[in-house]
């Protein structure tokens, strides 16, 4: 995933303008899908849309499961990670 990928999702999909470092979030989508071995396009769903992902069980009756917590909140350590180094 590149950051100019979610630049354009973020841009056009969610009619918003992105208020982060775009290619950040994209490598700590990139790290976090390559950890879990899961689609990247997914994770992006779960952290923007709060999407739920059935497989890696992140929902449960509309809310954050410990392991959807989990995954958001580690992404979320990587992003500040990439961020800071930039």
């Amino acid at each position: 995933m590149t950051g100019k990928k979610v630049e354009r999702y973020i841009k056009y999909n969610l009619q918003m303008t992105p208020r982060h470092d775009c290619d950040a979030l994209a490598q700590a989508i990139t790290d976090m899908a390559a950890e879990l071995e899961y689609a990247e396009s997914e994770l992006l769903f779960l952290l923007l849309e709060n999407r739920p992902i059935v497989d890696l069980h992140t929902h449960s009756y509309g809310f954050h499961t410990a392991n959807g917590r989990h995954i958001i909140e580690t992404i979320k350590q990587k992003y500040y990670e990439y961020e800071s180094a930039s």
